[in-house]
């Protein structure tokens, strides 16, 4: 099994304590980093919690201030969930574990588990950060091919926003970026940069939620066995019903112009449902969901895929 690129030399520009703890030798397996996000966002919540009841920080101390911030940040957006595929242009603060089970050619399945996803922060009130934690790909054949996946990060900033009484609508940025740090049958083998465009805009218990973004490799999709510089275009129509359920359909259409997939086009329809937000202790809240993408174009690089996803929002 391959070892982790230390991300203090992969990522020293952009540096986080989380980073930090995974460039320590101790750190550097995919399951301790995934154990260190999960427990900073129950410390965090655990340490706010314990603030708030102590009258002598007045609410003066970092963790009160922040997620102040926090609140105020996501009041001022739609308070829309986040879809099953589709990622959402609003700001959240969570923990997210999704897993999926993926048809593939030759009646095998792919298993992720993780399925990338991670801590999601606000520390400004208009950014979002997403720390992601590598999914561990387990191949039904062969089962040799089983092991981690690729490092993966991502940051919003928020343009435009109105909730529900001034607008229902949102605007953001994100630019992704995947480190080839996963085991040899898991891995990109190359940097690659994601700019995405998304936005959002509701009417009563109606939303739409899309994004548009390209993959840019570091061979900028010059290999022809590489994965070319793929578009991505990802739609998600959703409606609440009461308080906590959401039923959803999405599109997601990925076009490729070059590398190994060059000149195909591939449409998923992703019907799904997510409940929640169930109030678990204080911030901390839960939600879960699930959804079945099938694919309706010939040819696609899988056939179907059953997701399950859970957050915690906090």
């Amino acid at each position: 099994m391959k070892h982790h690129i230390p991300l203090d030399r992969a990522l020293k520009p952009i540096m986080t304590p989380i980073e930090l703890f995974a460039a320590l030798p101790a750190f550097k397996s995919s399951s301790a980093r995934a154990f260190i996000a999960f427990l900073l966002m129950t410390s965090l919540t655990t340490i706010h919690a314990q603030s708030a009841s102590n009258e002598a920080s007045s609410g003066d101390d970092f963790f009160s201030k922040w997620f102040g911030m926090v609140s105020k940040a996501q009041a001022e957006q739609p308070h829309w969930m986040t879809p099953v595929v589709t990622v959402t242009p609003r700001l959240e603060q969570e923990y997210r574990y999704d897993q999926s089970i993926q048809g593939t050619a030759g009646g095998n399945t792919l298993t992720s588990y993780g399925g990338g996803k991670g801590l999601e922060i606000i520390p400004l009130e208009n950014v979002e950060v997403i720390l992601g934690v590598p999914a561990w790909q387990s191949h039904k054949k062969p089962s040799d091919m089983d092991g981690w996946a690729d490092d993966s990060f991502l940051v919003k900033y928020r343009w435009l926003c109105a909730n529900e009484e001034h607008g229902d609508y949102i605007l953001t940025t994100f630019l992704g970026l995947t480190a080839p740090t996963g085991d040899a049958a898991n891995t990109k083998g190359r940097y690659t940069f994601t700019p995405t465009v998304a936005g959002g805009k509701g009417w009563g218990d109606f939303d739409i939620q899309s994004t548009l973004g390209i993959s840019l490799p570091t061979d900028h999709g010059t290999d022809p066995t590489g994965p070319g510089t793929p578009i991505a275009l990802n739609t998600a129509l959703q409606y609440k019903l009461g308080k906590v359920v959401w039923p959803e359909i999405e599109a997601n259409y990925t076009y490729y112009p070059n590398g190994e997939h060059e000149g195909k086009e591939q449409l998923f329809l992703t019907p799904g449902v997510i409940f929640g937000r169930f109030p678990l202790w204080q911030r901390l809240a839960m939600s879960v969901g699930l959804g079945y993408q099938v694919a309706v174009t010939s040819k696609p690089t899988y056939g179907n895929n059953f997701i399950l996803t859970a957050r915690l929002p906090f």
